[in-house]
Formats: C-alpha cells, structure tokens, sequence
C-alpha cells in the first residue's frame, strides 16, 4: 500500500471503530425490546430530522444518484429528486406528527404492530402481512448497501468485492445488533454530517480538476438534452431522446414511497416531543434539497472531469464510483488530502450505513415481535425477544450478502425495486390508517396484499411491454392499492366500535 492508501484505510478504520463504540455505548442502555426498537421515544428533533434523512438518503445519493446524471444528463435525476424532496416535505408535514400521537396512543412499537393495534386485528393477521413485506423488500435494500460498500473498496483498493461486502456488513451488524434503534439513530446523525462533508469537498475539487464551473457546462452542454429536464442523453448513440409528462410523472413518483418507509415512520414515532416535529421537518427539507442537489452536480462535475482527462470513462455501473474516483484523486496530493478523501470514503460508508442498519432493526422486529410474539403466540422474555432480534439481523444480512454477491449490480436499481415495494404496500395502508374514519381492517389487509402483488406484476410482466406502461412501478401500484383499500373498506363491515372511539380519541388530540 501506498501513502495515501494508508491514510485513507486510517481515515475508514478510525470512523468504523468509532460507531462500533457507539454501539457499545448504547447496549448498556437497552433494557427492553421498547428501547431496542424505538429508544424509548427519547429522539431530540435535531437528531430525528437527521437520522430520518440519513436513514432514507443511502448509498444512492453519493453513488446512484450521481451515476444517473454522468451517465444520462439531469432529466432522470432531478426530476427524481424533486419527487423525493416533495415527499420528504409533505410526509413531516402531514404524517409526522400524527403516526406519533395515534402509535402512542394504542402504545404500538414498530409498523406492524401499529396497523394490528389500529384495527384491532386479534388474529395479528395484518402484523404477519406487513412483517413478511418488511423481510421481503427489506433484503434487497440491505443488499444495495452491501454492495455499495463491495464497490467502494473493490475500486479503491482493488480487492475482492464479495470479502469487502462482507466486511462492511458485519461492522454494521455489529453496532447494529448492541445498541439498536438509539445506536442507528445517533450514528446517523453522525453520519448525516459526514455525508455532507463529502458532498461539499467532492464537488469543490471536481469544478476544479475539470477546468472550472464554465468548463463543466461547456462540456455537458456539449452532449444532446445532458441539461435538458425535458430530454436525456443516450449514450449508447450519442443522442436525445424524449422526456415526456410520463416520464416525468413517474419519476415524481418516488415522492410516494416516502409514505410507507417503515425506517422513515419509525423516526417519527420515536420523538420525544412531538410540538418540535414543525423544527425537524425544516432541518429535513433543507438537508434532503440541499444534498440531492449537490449529488446531481457531483454527476455532470464528474463528465466535466472525464472529458478534462482527470477521470476514465466510467460506463454501466461503473459510474455509481464516480465519487470515489475524485476521492482517490484528492488523495494524491499529500498526507492530509488523503485523509480528507479517507472523511469521503468514510462519508459513502456513512450512506450505506446509516440505511442498512435502521433496515436491520425493522426487518428483526418484524420476525421477533410481529411474528414470533404477536402472530406465533410464542411467549419469550425480554431478554429471549432481544436474542431473537439480534439473531434475525444477522441472519437477513447474511441473505442480503448473497442476494448482493455479483459486483455488476446497480445500487440504484436494487434500491428503487425497494423503494416501490414498501411505497406501495404501506403507504395507501397508512394514509388510510391515520386520515380516514371508515377504513378498516379488510381493506387494510387487501389493500397491502395487492400493492406487493402489483409491484412484481408491474414490473416483471407489464413494464417490459413498454411505452406508456414503462413507467415506475411504485406510481401504478400505489393507485391501485390505495383504490383497493377503499372499495373493500366500504364494501365490507365498518370498524368495530371501539375502533372508531380510538380514532376519534387520536382525532381529538390532533385538533388540540
């Protein structure tokens, strides 16, 4: 190893020391499964914004997002990011606060439990359904973060890709499984901060190894609708192609998924005070515009540096390491510059990180608490569920090792395969849930079995037709769930009567 390899693994050694210390910390704080997966309902609103956003943001922002806009231009990215930004600010102004009072007010500790609890589903069929779905879509998210962390070090070190995977999941499983959601929440917030770091210093340093801001324009200008929202650049023929109200639309569409992310809800159920969800949601909206924004330019800054001859042309996906190539070129310019690039490197880490654990933490409560003690009957103590939970988080990463084990995946594809599933399995199930009297638990339960069914329908049989049915999953599954959760919802029996006195009661409190 050279010097500036040395510096970089100190940089990346120290930091995944430290958050493993952190879990340390916080396994002494754990004295029941409440604490393990939801802390207690302790988190400050500075620390709920930013493990919200960390926990969403992933890998993908410093890799697939970036890789998008060097490949294809800004349409597909930014209007990406401008559903997601929307759906960050309509989910904190308008779900926030209300999961946190109803999920308290029938004492409900993960997503599961609060759709049973809701409904008063005795026979936690409705907890099975939605534990299932977590498992189901949760894998292949965690996936996408091992296989960012297999791609990071794979290109900066040129080791084996499946042992570098490996080594991130089991530093993350680490912290992870001793200090639970007060261990992912805190180190999210850590790492948020790292992100943002990384973010500024890769885009400082790309404007100037590719020859200045009007060189980077210059060169993407260059490149038929690179900067055009209404077109994309094909680089297969080199040329423009269309980028229609569909496509736009479906692109928007993300926003929706924001809905039905069980790591997202989770943050707001967990607050401390929920009056101060109107200043966590501020310090979201800002964070999540300023960083998407910054990926994006990270993008064309990194064409801008190709054709500047500071950077090889990255193809397929290959251009999700663009930030690592700059950061492996900060790193040539002496000691303190790579550890600079090492607080970069560490920074992706902190992407994939700060997702893949409150991932963890939903998926092993799903199997523990919704499935084994909810729907199984079985009876465990305290200490047996904490066991179990901790057993399930290393068991699913194992799965989603294997599921990540080939190194020509796409982060950004595995991600919005995910993103879709829970968006349009929980999202309709909540909103119908928190804002709607009538709905029942009928409806829930069809409404969530169709969205899963349709994602893999619409993806797998009717996507690949093309043209007007190209579009992203999530948007026509999410429709078509929400309609289903209706109609069954009207066309069967109405709520049971202390069902709608709960909702009244969680109604009455909102208006105070």
């Amino acid at each position: 190893m050279n010097t500036s390899q040395v510096c970089i693994t100190i940089a990346i050694v120290v930091y995944l020391l430290f958050v493993l210390g952190v879990g340390v910390y916080f396994s002494k704080k754990n004295n029941n499964v409440g604490d393990f997966y939801l802390g207690g309902r302790k988190l400050g609103p500075f620390v709920t914004a930013m493990s919200a956003e960390a926990s969403d943001m992933s890998s993908w922002l410093l890799m697939g997002l970036p890789g998008v806009a060097y490949l294809t231009g800004i349409a597909d990215a930014a209007w990406t990011a401008i559903g997601l930004a929307l759906g960050t600010y309509i989910n904190w102004l308008i779900v926030a606060k209300r999961i946190r009072t109803y999920s308290h007010h029938i004492d409900a500790i993960t997503i599961p439990d609060f759709f049973s609890k809701r409904y008063h589903d005795d026979k936690n069929i409705l907890n099975a359904i939605a534990a299932v779905i977590i498992i189901l879509f949760f894998i292949p998210y965690t996936a996408s973060g091992f296989a960012a962390c297999g791609k990071l070090f794979g290109s900066l070190f040129g080791v084996d890709y499946f042992w570098a995977m490996v080594i991130s999941a089991i530093v993350i499983v680490g912290y992870t499984t001793l200090g639970g959601f007060l261990a992912a929440s805190t180190t999210d917030l850590i790492q948020s901060i790292v992100m943002s770091i990384a973010l500024i210093v890769v885009l400082g340093f790309g404007i100037n190894a590719a020859g200045g801001w009007s060189a980077v324009v210059d060169n993407a200008s260059a490149l038929p609708g690179y900067l055009n929202l209404s077109q994309t650049y094909d680089p297969a023929s080199g040329s423009a192609s269309p980028y229609g109200l569909l496509s736009k639309c479906s692109m928007l569409a993300w926003g929706l998924g924001y809905f039905g992310m069980p790591h997202i809800l989770l943050r707001f159920m967990a607050i401390e005070d929920k009056e101060k969800l109107k200043l966590s949601r501020r310090i979201a909206t800002i964070w999540v515009l300023i960083s998407l924004a910054v990926a994006i330019t990270i993008g064309v800054v990194g064409y801008g540096m190709t054709q500047a001859g500071a950077v090889e042309y990255l193809d397929g996906s290959n251009a999700e390491t663009i930030i690592v190539r700059i950061a492996g070129l900060i790193s040539q310019h002496g000691a303190l510059a790579a550890l600079v690039a090492g607080v970069i490197l560490a920074g992706i880490l902190a992407a994939t990180m700060s997702t893949s654990d409150s991932q963890l933490l939903a998926a092993s409560s799903s199997v523990s608490q919704n499935i084994f003690r909810d729907f199984l009957k079985i009876n465990m103590s305290e200490k047996k569920s904490m066991l179990t939970a901790r057993c399930t988080v290393i068991a699913i990463s194992v799965i989603a090792v294997l599921f990540a084990s080939n190194p020509d995946s796409s982060v950004f594809e595995i991600v919005s395969f995910a993103w879709a599933g829970f968006g349009a399995t929980f999202g309709p199930v909540m909103l119908c849930a928190l804002f709607w009297k009538r709905s029942n638990k009928q409806g829930a339960i069809a409404g969530m079995v169709i969205g899963a069914v349709m994602i893999f329908v619409w993806k797998y049989a009717v996507k690949p037709l093309g043209g007007a049915f190209g579009i992203y999953e999530l948007l026509p599954a999410f429709l078509v769930a929400l309609a289903v959760n209706i109609i069954v919802s009207l066309l069967t029996t109405p709520p049971e009567k202390e069902v709608g006195q709960e909702y009244e009661a969680y109604a009455l409190e909102m208006r105070k």
